[in-house]
């Protein structure tokens, strides 16, 4: 269901708290990836721009609860926020609920934005504490949830904190109305013929998104190491590739089911093998059957060959998990080609989202994301939302269809 946005509320002179998800990946202080920063502010924009201010929020890392660590600070984000908004951020700390984080944060005038340092470094926050909530809550006038990337945790700033703030307006910002647009309405609605491609390591991650798909598209492409367990399941030789033994029955279910339902499964009939996954190592071409002492690490040519064929004609293509060991060469070749693929279709007219996590970084990698219908910020919600389930942490956003709070 379609959620009301920060762009309805009226946010002159008001303190928006925003959940959002800076956890990125940083290398000796600089980040690497910063499309979750980026996405993040249209929305901060729209606030101030109109008048309002912001409370931006976010975890970092594992940190413990035991309070402030320098290893896991948000200030590399805050700086890099504050290049790309053009205007001071400033970061407030040493904890979120410090007496001095929070007189600064009450104290917000309209268009400042300030950020809380990780709220990871409260106990309450993975808790989903609501007396750590209750604190939060005090800080806004209107909660705003851009954090999709979270929204499958029910940590305390994502489910307790708009449980606590009922009766403000509690809405979703730019990003997380685009990734619900996009991966809910895909699933919900598609453009046929509708075709998903997983991949990756593991069945085991990927078992319950294959279930609830075979209720929705018409064929499904999976490569990864987790297409070797299926071919076991199909009594193809795979060498030494990986396997999840236990869960070879599980697999040849899925593929009897499928057929059962008239979807169709579609496994790599050739692949890039080799006898270790290092970079650089000799490597040929075999299939459809692996022989003794060599994996398979990614797609062969003609698999390739035959799935483009098939994507041309597709009306929504949902890809989560890469084709191959994309992290080493030669191993990247395949699910790059498929990436581009894949860009050509969404140019072509077709419906293209890809799921996040390491999908994302390979597309990007790959050099065709702007090519892209989406590209999800979120691997495991997109996961989730890919499994059929449903998001605690969105139950108390407003439906956009549902009365406004009083005073607004």
């Amino acid at each position: 269901m379609a959620k009301r946005t920060i762009d309805e509320i009226d946010v002159r002179g008001k303190r928006v708290f925003l959940r959002a998800d800076f956890n990125v990946p940083i290398d000796n202080g600089t980040i690497t990836d910063d499309r979750r920063i980026r996405l993040t502010v249209p929305t901060i924009r729209s606030i101030i721009d109109r008048g309002g201010s912001v409370i931006a929020a976010s975890h970092m890392g594992r940190p413990e609860g035991k309070g402030f660590e320098a290893s896991e600070s948000l200030e590399p984000v805050r700086a890099h926020l504050q290049r790309l908004l053009g205007q001071p951020v400033t970061l407030v700390g040493p904890t979120p609920t410090h007496p001095d984080a929070q007189a600064l944060a009450r104290g917000v005038r309209p268009g400042q934005v300030l950020l809380l340092e990780n709220l990871r470094f409260e106990k309450g926050e993975k808790k989903g504490d609501a007396a750590f909530a209750q604190q939060l809550a005090g800080l806004g006038d209107i909660y705003c949830n851009d954090a999709f990337g979270a929204c499958h945790r029910t940590d305390a700033s994502m489910h307790a904190l708009p449980l606590a703030m009922a009766g403000r307006p509690r809405v979703v910002g730019h990003l997380l109305q685009r990734e619900l647009q996009y991966l809910q309405g895909v699933l919900d609605q598609p453009a046929r013929p509708f075709v998903a491609i997983l991949g990756g390591a593991k069945v085991s991650d990927k078992l319950p998104a294959l279930r609830n798909l075979l209720e929705r598209v018409d064929t499904i492409l999976v490569g990864g190491a987790m297409a070797y367990t299926f071919l076991r399941a199909k009594g193809v030789s795979v060498g030494t590739s990986r396997v999840e033994l236990a869960l070879v029955e599980a697999a040849g279910e899925i593929l009897r089911a499928a057929g059962e339902k008239g979807v169709t499964i579609h496994l790599p009939t050739d692949h890039v093998c080799a006898q270790q996954l290092v970079a650089g190592v000799p490597s040929q071409v075999e299939g459809p059957g692996i022989p003794d002492g060599w994996m398979g690490l990614d797609i062969g040519p003609s698999t390739l060959a035959r799935w483009s064929d098939l994507l041309q004609a597709a009306g929504t293509v949902m890809w989560n998990g890469p084709v191959g060991a994309f992290e080493t060469k030669p191993f990247n070749a395949g699910t790059f080609a498929l990436a581009r693929v894949l860009a050509g279709r969404a140019e072509s007219g077709g419906i293209v989202v890809a799921g996040g996590g390491d999908t994302a970084a390979a597309v990007e990698e790959a050099g065709v994301a702007a090519r892209f219908s989406h590209v999800s910020t979120g691997g495991g919600a997109s996961l989730e939302l890919m499994e059929g389930k449903s998001f605690e942490t969105l139950a108390a956003i407003e439906d956009a269809s549902s009365p406004m709070p009083s005073g607004v």
